[in-house]
């Protein structure tokens, strides 16, 4: 399965929602210049957001916009699917022999197992400690 940049910035709008949760409403002006991307796009994608309730617009000079719900209740399958649609690794997976759909039904279960339990609120309170990439070499 394969992310498109629709659910990679849409994914990055929410967190950085998340990350000022109670702190008043947010610009995408001021997301996108923190991440180097387009406002114009950031745009087109709050609109679904916003429709499926995971954002809320506020009006005015200091508007902006907020966490339609608290990021602990809000998980990035739900950004995903409302960007992505539904998570599949294959088309047409009930078409396929047996043992192939077998692999793709676990497959997609692994991947919405992952998306269903990380929340906007692990996402946002995500720290590089850089064990993962740090080797250390001693001569």
């Amino acid at each position: 399965m394969k992310i498109s940049t629709k659910g990679r910035y849409g994914l990055t709008i929410m967190i950085e929602l998340a990350k000022k949760h109670g702190e008043g409403p947010t610009s995408l002006k001021s997301i996108a210049q923190t991440n180097d991307l387009s406002e114009h796009y950031l745009e087109q994608l709050i609109a679904p957001l916003r429709n499926a309730g995971l954002v809320k617009s506020i009006r005015g000079a200091y508007g902006g916009y907020i966490l339609g719900k608290e990021p602990a209740k809000i998980t990035s399958g739900d950004i995903i699917r409302v960007l992505e649609g539904p998570i599949s690794p294959v088309e047409g997976i009930e078409d396929e022999e047996p043992a192939k759909r077998e692999l793709w039904m676990r497959i997609r279960d692994a991947v919405k197992d992952v998306l269903d339990n990380t929340t906007l609120e692990d996402l946002a309170s995500h720290t590089d400690t850089g064990e993962s990439d740090a080797y250390m070499f001693y001569i």
